[in-house]
């Protein structure tokens, strides 16, 4: 709800209604904190608004592809299909508008104030927020959280601003014909195979040698096989140096000379913390490169502002911003001390297959404990759910195991239903499940997890 403008004191001012300061400032509000959240942009923040929600939206839609494909392996005469992405990406939207409606009369349930408008700081303990109307007023408090999330980073490159970034895509009435795709990591990996089952002819430009740096390369590896399998052109060790063209009409010219024609160009080449326009400085606030460092409580190098989630750049997940800003309001109002254990988080790449994993990659293992203080068990075979179609990918299952003290150290999945399957072997591996624990749990037959609990010594 909007205060009055005579409401201008708080407990706690939240600078960003996404996923880490919704759940700070409901969480500070139960607790009987006054609270004001500004947001100039839409309520939901990234997640529900245009990440991870839509997108996984757009997963299952994509999904229907294989499904259809192979109706006919067991007997479904479906005849002429077809598909209209359109519909689709509008009905998406849909979805988003009815959870962005559940998240305002959330905040009003709570008893906090929603103030609409960009915040900055103007001093210490000052926010002037300029509203949608371009009125200013200014907003104070005993502690400001800073919780404004990150945003799509373009390359320094001619003709960038041609391309879309991912936030785009959600507003697309249509999808081309053909596009090119830019970027190694999760957000292009998924979007290549979302454009792909849609129907369009996809290229993916990746500037080193493999994909999605940072898991497990095993994992990764098998992923790249069944995006390439499934049509998809990789590129690897390529570049964009420029975008040449009109919307609708483009070529994306690489450091290497390939020239790409497409209808549209996504830059999925990272993200960055949204520090623009926050005025920093004016509270002493210290960033570090483009981020906000914090200590184990939230706080930055100023006691009493803190900061949660993504523009604190260190696990860039929602899951993770949330408990950031829970942990947050149940030290400073809830009287229950605590921080974040950022040591075992699970992640997912809900690419087709998808990738899953908690824990240590096989890399980081080796890394840490040496070629002969881990032991590899895995699995590799083609589902039950496609034994009549005789299609691939196989699914991979991986676990990464500790000599001396037969703990699992890290758990990986390539496959459908991945990353539900890693989610309760989270909680084992959190709980410092050996491989024999694994071994002693009795296999649930036929699936594809019980093949974790199966896996010989």
């Amino acid at each position: 709800m909007d205060p009055t403008p005579m409401d201008t004191n708080y407990d706690l001012i939240v600078l960003g209604a996404g996923s880490g300061g919704l759940a700070a400032a409901k969480r500070a509000a139960s607790y009987g904190a006054r609270v004001a959240i500004v947001e100039g942009d839409r309520v939901g923040g990234t997640c529900v608004i245009r990440g991870c929600v839509p997108k996984k939206l757009l997963v299952y839609g994509a999904s229907y592809r294989h499904v259809l494909a192979d109706a006919a392996s067991y007997g479904w005469q479906l005849g002429s299909v077809s598909h209209d992405p359109g519909a689709l990406l509008a009905r998406v939207r849909a979805e988003v508008d009815r959870l962005n409606a559940l998240h305002l009369g959330f905040l009003e349930k709570a008893g906090v104030d929603l103030i609409r408008g960009w915040g900055r700081f103007s001093g210490p303990n000052a926010i002037a927020v300029q509203g949608p109307d371009k009125a200013a007023r200014t907003l104070s408090a005993e502690r400001i959280l800073i919780a404004v999330g990150g945003r799509p980073h373009r390359p320094q490159i001619p003709g960038a601003e041609l391309g879309w970034v991912s936030d785009d895509m959600f507003e697309l009435d249509r999808l081309p014909e053909r596009m090119v795709v830019v970027g190694a990591g999760f957000i292009a990996c998924e979007f290549a195979c979302i454009l792909s089952a849609l129907g369009v002819e996809v290229t993916l430009l990746v500037r080193g040698d493999h994909l999605l740096r940072g898991f497990d390369r095993e994992a990764a590896m098998a992923v790249q096989q069944s995006m390439e399998a499934s049509g998809i052109s990789l590129r690897l060790a390529h570049s964009p140096a420029s975008i040449e063209g009109q919307p609708g009409d483009l070529t994306v010219v690489t450091q290497n000379g390939e020239r790409h024609p497409c209808g549209g160009v996504l830059l999925a080449t990272g993200r960055r913390p949204f520090l623009a326009g926050l005025d920093l400085e004016a509270a002493g606030v210290a960033i570090e490169g483009h981020r906000i460092p914090v200590n184990g409580d939230q706080q930055t190098n100023v006691a009493h502002i803190y900061a949660v989630g993504d523009v604190t750049d260190r696990i860039n997940l929602t899951p993770v911003a949330i408990d950031e800003g829970r942990a947050f309001a149940d030290s400073v109002y809830g009287g229950r001390p605590r921080q974040v254990n950022h040591q075992l988080v699970a992640s997912a790449v809900f690419s087709l297959p998808e990738l899953s994993s908690v824990g240590l990659s096989e890399e980081e293992a080796i890394e840490r404990y040496g070629n002969e203080g881990i032991r590899i068990h895995r699995a590799r075979f083609r589902p039950m759910s496609q034994a009549l179609p005789q299609r691939d990918p196989k699914v991979l299952l991986k676990l990464i195991v500790a000599t001396d003290t037969d703990r699992v150290l890290g758990c990986h999945m390539v496959g459908d239903h991945a990353a539900e399957i890693i989610q309760m072997a989270a909680i084992a591996i959190g709980m410092g499940a050996t491989k024999a624990d694994f071994d002693r749990t009795m296999a649930l037959h036929p699936t594809v997890a019980e093949e974790f609990v199966t896996m010989p010594n």
